[in-house]
Parts: structure tokens; sequence; C-alpha cells
């Protein structure tokens, strides 16, 4: 069996036009990795096929070295639930709910418990008794990452998640992203267009010309 989280191989796929092919990626546990490309250039969508969600129009993923699109939809939406956590620019948190509350329902879904280490990290435990409609939008999407977080996942996929973040609240989430697949049998892929928050992670790729490729040591220090 593959000591990878997540492995794909000769991933291609487009909608109109090509948006990739070829690609080729393995995430093990312990492990950040990084997709930058520019808007467009399709590494959401690369994302969503390695999350489940786009079966893709060529090659093979495997999550947790089992074969994902010929797997049952019940065996889908289990490792929906239980073993992938999908991280969005855009929070899709219950407004009328506290933000406990909100965390509560991740927690109830998958039988885990919150790990109040977690809203520390965040700097939201003192938030968790307010509406979510009294929060700012960077409060807002902080306790999103803690309900995903909350379910304690073996894959973190996010996309874009500090888009609409200022800086300094940008780098407490990475740091929270990063302490958790440090600290768990996890790992981290993240898709964005801000190379500062790709080069924190351990490896960083980037997705131009239809091809996916490392980015070079030179592009590392920018």
């Amino acid at each position: 069996m593959s000591n990878f989280l997540l492995e794909a191989r000769n991933i291609s796929h487009g909608f109109e036009t090509l948006l990739f092919s070829d690609v080729d990626f393995t995430l093990s546990s312990h492990q950040s990795a990084a997709i930058v490309g520019r808007s467009g250039s399709g590494k959401s969508t690369l994302l969503h096929i390695f999350s489940t969600f786009i079966k893709p129009n060529e090659g093979s993923v495997k999550l947790f070295g089992k074969e994902l699109y010929t797997q049952s939809d019940e065996s889908i939406e289990a490792l929906r639930r239980y073993d992938i956590g999908i991280i969005f620019q855009f929070h899709y948190l219950f407004k009328g709910m506290t933000a406990m509350d909100n965390i509560d329902i991740a927690s109830m879904l998958s039988t885990e418990v919150m790990d109040d280490a977690i809203l520390e990290k965040l700097e939201i435990k003192e938030l968790m008794h307010q509406k979510i409609g009294e929060l700012s939008g960077g409060q807002q999407q902080r306790v999103s990452i803690a309900r995903v977080l909350s379910k304690k996942p073996r894959i973190i996929f996010a996309d874009e998640p500090t888009g609409n973040l200022d800086k300094e609240t940008a780098n407490l989430v990475m740091d929270a992203l990063l302490d958790y697949v440090k600290e768990n049998d996890a790992g981290l892929l993240l898709v964005t267009h801000d190379e500062q928050m790709a080069k924190q992670c351990d490896t960083a790729f980037r997705l131009k010309d239809k091809v996916l490729e490392t980015m070079t040591e030179t592009e590392n220090e920018i």
C-alpha cells in the first residue's frame, strides 16, 4: 500500500479548453504543499479533482491508498465527512447561530471533539458565544477554519484561505494550519495566488501553461 495520503498520476482536465495535462502530484503525512498560478490557470479545478469533487478527464487519483473515483458515493461522502477538510476563500457559516454552534455542528457530524488549542491559535476563543453576524469578515473566516479543523481531517485542502485577510491575520491562519499538520498525522494542500503564503509550505508548485512544475529556488526566494 502507498505511504502517500494523496497520489495523483497523469491528470488531465479541461472544460471548453484544456486546463492542464499529465499532472503528477503526491502528498505525505506531516507535509504541506502549495500550488500557485494566475487566475484561470486551473489551480482550483486541480484542488477539486484531488478532493473528491471533480472526476478528471484522464488520470488516477488515490486518497489514503485507494483509487478515489471508483469508490461508491457513500464511501466518497464518508471521506468528506471524516477524513478531508475543505477551506474556501469565502466562509459558509450559519449566520443566525453563534460561532460555537457552527463548530459544534461539524464536530457532531464527524464525532470529534473541538480542541481549544485551535481556537487559541486562531485567536477566536473569546468569540465563541457571539453570533456570526456580529463578527468581522476575518473573524468569520477563522471560525470557518476552526470548524474544518475541529473534525480532525487527515488532509486539509485550502482554496485561497487567506485571500480576504490582512497580512497579520493571514500569517496567523497559516501558522495554525502548519502547526496542525506537524502535530497530527495530516497533510495540507494550499492553492493560492499569494507566493508569500505559498513559500511557507514545505514545497511549492506553479501551474502555468497547462503544466505543474516545482517552483525554483530563485522563485522561492522572491
